[in-house]
């Protein structure tokens, strides 16, 4: 018997699969406990439709995601910050930071926690950092540290 899935089960399949299940363990487990219904027009028609729907959201965040790309590919972020002695930071220009500046110069937001950086910025000078957006698009940008005067 041919079944919808409505739960992950494990051995038979994931959430929203049509499996092939014998009709004494459908009718005598899938079915009593919610886990699955059975694969009728509805249901098949439910599931192409839900599948359809996942693909478009893939294909909107994606085209999203290379039109921030587009935006702030090579470009540089100017921040600003204090130093003692030499040229060296108090503390250090975080990627919090670098995300704020995003914001504010190109009205582009984006987690903090999509920014590589190489390390810690520590001292003045450009800096490369990568921006991942989605799987597969990333972005380049330029720190660039000046002295806050």
């Amino acid at each position: 018997m041919k079944v919808v899935l409505l739960e992950d089960i494990k051995g038979s399949g994931k959430k929203g699969e049509l499996i092939n299940v014998s009709d004494g363990y459908a009718r005598n487990y899938l079915f009593p406990r919610k886990l699955a219904k059975e694969a009728n027009a509805q249901a098949l028609n439910e599931l192409k439709n839900a599948e359809a729907a996942k693909a478009y959201k893939i294909k909107t965040e994606k085209e999203a995601a290379q039109k921030i790309a587009d935006t702030i590919n090579e470009k540089s972020v100017k921040l600003y910050a204090k130093a003692g002695q030499g040229g060296r930071l108090f503390g250090s220009v975080t990627a919090k930071e670098i995300a704020e500046e995003l914001k504010r110069q190109y009205g582009v937001d984006i987690d903090k926690r999509k920014i590589v950086m190489d390390g810690d910025i520590k001292a003045f000078g450009t800096y490369e950092c990568e921006v991942k957006l989605y799987n597969g698009i990333t972005a380049k940008i330029f720190a660039v540290v000046g002295e806050k005067e």
